[in-house]
């Protein structure tokens, strides 16, 4: 016991002794103190993108709610239970700790750099205005996930109880700092170059897509306050992305595989397959994509019934294409764009075409993408039930149809145009979980950990929305 007692008399007078000099001897002179806000912009980016394109039941649940794939062997998440792995959660924490952090520190860190000339004022500013939509981007992201969502409050260390914000106010508020971006961004001047990971620092390209999240916003928020999308739609789409470019994540492989490789092939599992909701639909119509999504089995392509398990050796596969390791992921496209401006245009919003045209080239535009050959997409295009000015249904049905079955492996957009448009119509699985009301959910419910650690903003939050359900529409779905 005097030996343990004299060893850390010793420890602690030695540690008295140094104190003076602990900072010095704690500091390693040859590396950076803090991470460059570069670095931190292009991790943001990364972690968006991982968390967007994954398919892991452990992340979210997008593909599954857009019925693009089903489950073969564990059904639970077809069904909608997003209870058991508390999915809310661990969106939370991606968006506000890995993504929306990230960004906040980058901005601080490049708001602190010591800018001298014209030149380097204007990359600088350049820099944080990307930044800002980045940052739009997500939080759009999560208030069509949840609804109302901290945002005047969030990202206060000091804060562990935020309010939840009003989600159509924090939409108009997005929108605001979009078109500042569009309109404050120099595209004579440089910005990120390759530490953005999306699109190479090319300004005039973040330019475009200001723009086209300004329409994709506007879009939404146009069954809400029609005049305002009116505005913001009419103001922006001339400017957006043209036919073929688009905003995409490029995976490089090896340790930075896109996140579906390392699901589907990586894992070693068989998790999914293609669900019936698409491949029939695209079976009937006979569409030249199905090629380039699925792998057929045998004679045909045949998906697995939604919700139920779908044994992974009697149904088609996801194609090859989709399986690779740098397959990228994509944002925001043009694609998307020509169906939001449909819509605007069967809105009474004028944007330099109609809607069959805008139709059309988002139909004509996915095709490219996914290598059709310029034959067999214009023989899709003039089938009845495809032609605009014969396809079954009202324009929802039309646009709402082709938009979802162009946004596959986008699970998110799907499932979000399925929303906003409702169609095509999905039936939910055999069965469903007691929140989502027998049908297809609405929104994502709240981290379960938000009804103890923030109990009387997320009781508000909830009450204010309709309830905490899967069903619960939010403010934009009318």
């Amino acid at each position: 016991m005097k030996k343990i007692h004299l060893i850390l008399l010793i420890l602690i007078g030695l540690t008295i002794s140094c104190t003076k000099n602990f900072e010095d001897f704690n500091t390693d002179k040859k590396r950076a103190v803090e991470v460059p806000g570069q670095f931190l912009f292009a991790n943001a980016q990364k972690a968006l993108a991982d968390m967007y394109s994954n398919t892991n039941v452990n992340v979210n649940n997008w593909k599954l709610f857009a019925q693009y794939w089903t489950e073969t062997t564990y059904v639970d998440e077809a069904n909608y239970d997003v209870v058991n792995r508390n999915i809310g959660s661990t969106l939370f924490r991606i968006y506000y700790r890995d993504i929306l952090n990230d960004l906040k520190e980058a901005r601080r860190l490049i708001d602190l750099e010591v800018a001298e000339g014209d030149e380097a004022i204007a990359v600088k500013r350049n820099k944080l205005f990307i930044i800002d939509l980045v940052e739009v981007y997500t939080y759009q992201q999560m208030i069509d996930v949840f609804g109302d969502v901290p945002y005047t409050q969030a990202l206060d260390v000091d804060n562990i109880s935020p309010v939840y914000d009003d989600a159509f106010t924090v939409y108009k508020d997005l929108l605001v700092r979009a078109k500042a971006a569009a309109d404050g961004l120099d595209a004579s001047n440089e910005s990120f170059g390759a530490d953005d990971l999306m699109l190479g620092g090319d300004v005039a390209m973040w330019k475009k897509f200001a723009n086209t999240q300004i329409v994709k916003m506007g879009i939404t928020i146009s069954t809400v306050d029609a005049a305002l999308a009116k505005t913001y739609v009419e103001g922006a789409y001339a400017n957006a992305f043209g036919y073929g470019e688009a905003c995409e994540f490029a995976y490089p492989g090896g340790a930075n595989s896109n996140p579906l490789f390392q699901d589907l092939v990586q894992s070693g599992r068989n998790d999914f397959v293609p669900a019936g909701s698409i491949v029939n639909m695209m079976n009937t119509m006979e569409d030249p994509r199905r090629p380039k999504y699925f792998e057929i089995n045998g004679d045909t392509y045949r998906g697995g019934v939604y919700g139920e398990s779908s044994a992974y050796s009697q149904h088609s596969h996801v194609s090859a294409r989709i399986e690779e390791a740098t397959f990228p992921a994509v944002m925001l496209n043009y694609t998307e764009l020509a169906f939001y401006l449909a819509e605007a245009a069967e809105r009474g919003f004028s944007v330099g075409g109609n809607a069959a045209t805008w139709y059309a080239n988002g139909i004509k535009s996915s095709m490219e993408y996914w290598g059709v050959s310029e034959a067999d997409a214009n023989t899709y295009m003039a089938r009845t039930d495809v032609a605009y000015a014969t396809a079954t249904g009202d324009w929802k049905q039309k646009i709402g149809t082709q938009a979802w079955l162009s946004f596959y492996v986008r699970g998110f957009e799907g499932w979000t145009s399925y929303r906003r448009l409702n169609h095509p119509v999905l039936a939910p699985p055999p069965a469903p979980a007691e929140s989502a009301d027998g049908a297809v959910p609405r929104r994502h419910t709240y981290p379960i950990n938000e009804q103890t650690l923030n109990a009387v903003n997320y009781n508000a939050a909830a009450t204010k929305i309709g309830g905490d359900k899967l069903s619960t529409k939010l403010f934009w779905d009318k």
